[in-house]
């Protein structure tokens, strides 16, 4: 007897007026009669399945549910896995383009005048008996937002914070939900469907959970050619869904560990606003004293969100993807992260490389760094913080600077503060904080807080200050406030 269509009796009309639950959220799709499609999920069962069949209706939502648990069965459905890894972006984009053809081609005459199609996919790595490692997965949807329009995807990758795998499963499927909901609910409003994604598993009423953490999202499809994936991932970090993001040197979003893994990493932390031949310096000497081909070594150039926020809680979005657009044009890869403090930027890289981590600091940093106030509501102090900081195949190269005397301050003639100076010096001796040398002493005194001035009113010689390619496309497409040609200027006046 099917019983699929009967709603369960606790939930009410009233409720799907309320702000909705995993299980309202299901029962809304169910009972809109344009969205059909299927849900496949491999590694971790039918758990976003699960949640639209116990909400009832779900007659009118599936077309078809899988999980191809065995890899012979998958490989037979999808093709072998890229590289042998099955839980991977590559293997998703596989599932959906094999799970939505599948949709068009056998209801193709049926029903696509009034269905928005979806098909919606998830290959995750979960706790398990045998598995006590990383466990992450990949999500995506590619739907229709009109009847016969084109498809798009919404794909994310997530990671799952609980300790057992039940809580896993149960996360993994309330996130299923929220991602279907929203794919069809907030697909006007991107940055609510963000948002939207941790509903059910945040521990209050703010956004966030400690339950999951999605460290990338990108949309794609004629419906989303105004979405700016740079924006929106920043916007993860903003909602709390993630303390860090990236992007690649083509300026496209990036899962950290897929750029991260089994790499060598050199970053500089600066604000890049704009980047100058100072930073451009820093990198070069940092390569130099990493002593590798610069070809191994992924070059990381990482900015706080206190210095991508204007007074405390706004974003200037131009100026923010300036700062992208110029720092990838050298080829660097840009990291965003909520690190204040060094030692947890240390441990985010540590997460996905086994490799070497070089960390170029300038000397200010250096001084807040042996700042034992840095460090007070640490339970440790400023030897927990270097304890996480220098524990394993980390180093600190130091770029000098001169002091009020005009002189030049290395790490080998550096004074920190005397309650850490046996610290300091302990660190230095052992090799962990090192003085970078081989730099450019004529990279050495510029500054950007002198050059974002000067490039905004075109003053003589702020173009020798940054990098030819970052000149370039300061004055061609008039970044960071660069003023625009008279002509320019002039025809959008007498528009």
């Amino acid at each position: 007897m099917d019983t699929s269509s009967d709603v369960d009796a606790h939930i009410t009309p009233a409720l799907l007026m309320e702000a909705p639950g995993a299980l309202q959220k299901a029962l809304a799709v169910n009972l809109d009669p344009a969205q059909y499609g299927s849900i496949v999920e491999i590694g971790a069962g039918q758990e976003t399945a699960r949640y639209f069949f116990r909400a009832g209706g779900a007659a009118g939502t599936v077309a078809k549910t899988m999980s191809a648990y065995d890899m012979t069965f998958s490989d037979a459905i999808y093709g072998r896995a890229p590289g042998g890894r099955y839980v991977s972006r590559a293997r998703l984009a596989r599932m959906l383009e094999h799970e939505f053809g599948l949709l068009i081609e056998r209801l193709e005459g049926r029903r696509e005048s009034e269905t928005t199609f979806f098909a919606y996919a998830a290959t995750v790595a979960a706790q398990s008996y045998k598995r006590r490692s990383e466990c992450h997965g990949w999500l995506g949807v590619r739907l229709q937002l009109r009847p016969g329009g084109p498809p798009n995807d919404i794909v994310l990758h997530v990671r799952m914070l609980d300790a057992d795998a039940r809580a896993q499963q149960e996360a993994l499927g309330i996130l299923g939900v929220n991602l279907i909901y929203g794919a069809f609910h907030h697909a006007q409003s991107p940055e609510k469907l963000i948002e939207s994604l941790a509903d059910d598993l945040s521990g209050g009423a703010s956004a966030g959970s400690d339950r999951i953490e999605i460290d990338m999202i990108e949309f794609s499809g004629p419906d989303f050619a105004d979405c700016e994936n740079r924006l929106l991932n920043l916007h993860l970090i903003r909602s709390w869904l993630t303390r860090a993001v990236m992007f690649d040197p083509d300026g496209h979003v990036v899962q950290p560990g897929e750029a991260l893994r089994r790499k060598d990493v050199l970053a500089v932390r600066s604000n890049f606003r704009p980047v100058t031949r100072r930073h451009e310096d820093m990198f070069m000497a940092g390569l130099a004293a990493f002593g590798s081909d610069i070809d191994d070594v992924l070059p990381v150039a990482e900015m706080t969100m206190a210095t991508v926020m204007e007074d405390g809680d706004r974003v200037d979005n131009a100026d923010f993807l300036a700062r992208v657009d110029t720092l990838t044009a050298l080829g660097y890869y840009v990291l965003v992260s909520d690190y204040l403090r060094y030692f947890r930027l240390r441990a985010f890289l540590r997460r996905y490389t086994q490799g070497r981590i070089g960390i170029v600091a300038r000397l200010d940093n250096l001084r807040d760094i042996f700042s034992p106030a840095f460090y007070d509501d640490l339970e440790g102090g400023i030897l927990e913080a270097f304890g996480r900081l220098f524990c394993d195949k980390t180093w600190m190269y130091v770029y000098p600077a001169r002091g009020a005397d005009g002189q030049l301050v290395t790490a080998d003639t550096f004074e920190p503060n005397p309650a850490v100076q046996h610290i300091y010096r302990h660190l230095h001796e052992a090799g962990r904080i090192q003085a970078l040398g081989g730099f450019n002493p004529a990279a050495l005194d510029i500054d950007w807080r002198q050059v974002l001035p000067a490039l905004r009113v075109d003053a003589p010689g702020w173009a020798r200050q940054v990098p030819p390619v970052v000149a370039e496309l300061i004055r061609n497409r008039g970044l960071f406030g660069y003023p625009a040609p008279l002509e320019a200027s002039e025809g959008q006046s007498g528009s």
